[in-house]
């Protein structure tokens, strides 16, 4: 009977030691994610799971995981950075004055029959309302740039409200990929 309990405790031991560290992996190293929309089309597609990692500082073009003031989850990339001067003119992207070449748009851009895919701005248009992007702070776009309530509407996002980064998507198994910026 006490070999019993024994081993019985052992396996309770061991469950409760795995159940703490996943608890632990998930509230501060990792966390999956389903998306949710096509705002990020055609680089992530509706309900795609990914791996968010809660470790380290967005940098530019991540893609970022945070709250939104909706109350919802909102996956969307990094395109300016706190004290950067952000503005498309004619779908090019210029921070601080310099033209940026979005890679991950090219393919996107050239399936468009009329127009742009990002309408011409500059941070003082937005719902941002200044300059610059503020002190602690994050300007994100969707990649799907008509269809994407992002920065420009919602305004900068403060970094206390960013979940982590992602770029590993692990579902559907055929669209397994590790996402380059």
């Amino acid at each position: 009977m006490t070999k019993k309990k024994n081993e019985t405790y052992e396996w309770v031991k061991s469950i409760m030691g795995a159940l703490v560290l996943v608890f632990i992996i998930r509230s501060f190293f990792f966390t999956p994610i389903v998306v949710d929309g096509a705002s990020m089309n055609p680089t992530l597609q509706d309900e795609d799971r990914m791996i968010v990692t809660k470790i380290g500082e967005p940098k530019r073009f991540d893609i970022v995981v945070f709250h939104a003031p909706d109350g919802k989850d909102y996956i969307k990339r990094v395109i300016g950075l706190p004290g950067d001067r952000i503005e498309y003119k004619n779908d090019v992207l210029y921070i601080n004055g310099k033209a940026y070449n979005e890679i991950y748009l090219e393919k996107y851009k050239k399936g468009i029959n009329e127009g742009t895919l990002t309408d011409s701005f500059t941070l003082k248009d937005t719902a941002v309302g200044s300059d610059t992007v503020p002190k602690g702070c994050l300007f994100v776009m969707g990649d799907n740039r008509r269809h994407s309530t992002d920065s420009r509407h919602i305004g900068a996002i403060p970094m206390e409200k960013v979940i982590g980064t992602t770029n590993v998507v692990f579902y559907p198994i055929k669209e397994i990929k590790i996402i380059n910026n």
